[in-house]
């Protein structure tokens, strides 16, 4: 979070930015937000106002609540979005997964992360056929570079294809 505080001064609009552009594909409405970043709505509701107001977030209502999501179309959605995924180190766990650990066809992240939560764990599901010695060593390598414990669930592509709907009951969220 180092970047984004450095960027941005207001801990709201950077717990926002996390939440929203961290996985594009989730939306969220103004009391949910409130109540997992510990603050009032009143704060939510400014930030929420002042980043729609810019472009940055687009809202949609849905029954009697507003949901808000990141507007993938804003000129510069690619490079928040970036910015996140490289604040919270997902850009180096994905990289290091394609560069050194075998044969990968996909790539998913499960649970907190896929729902825009910077819980600490990274749960990563890899399909495909894994070098299990350089997977000891890339979790323990890329740990310690983004500060964030990894937990890494490899599946064959037959296995996954056959059970795909049991893997991918839980949040997810395909990176690669």
């Amino acid at each position: 979070m180092d970047m984004l505080s450095q960027l941005f001064t207001s801990k709201t609009r950077i717990q926002l930015l996390l939440k929203l552009f961290l996985n594009p594909d989730v939306s969220c409405y103004l009391r949910e937000l409130a109540t997992e970043f510990a603050v009032s709505p009143n704060a939510v509701k400014e930030e929420l106002d002042s980043l729609t107001e810019a472009g940055y977030l687009e809202k949609k209502k849905k029954g009697r609540s507003l949901f808000f999501r990141a507007n993938k179309s804003h000129p510069i959605f690619p490079e928040l979005h970036s910015i996140v995924k490289k604040s919270l180190g997902i850009d180096r766990v994905i990289e290091e997964v394609r560069q050194d650990l075998g044969e990968v066809q996909a790539v998913y992240i499960l649970d907190d992360y896929a729902l825009g939560k910077d819980s600490g764990l990274i749960d990563l599901l890899i399909v495909g056929q894994v070098k299990s010695d350089r997977l000891q060593d890339y979790v323990r390598i890329t740990e310690g570079k983004i500060r964030r414990k990894l937990r890494v669930m490899v599946v064959g592509a037959e296995e996954f294809e056959g059970s795909r709907q049991t893997y991918l009951q839980r949040p997810h969220w395909k990176v690669v």
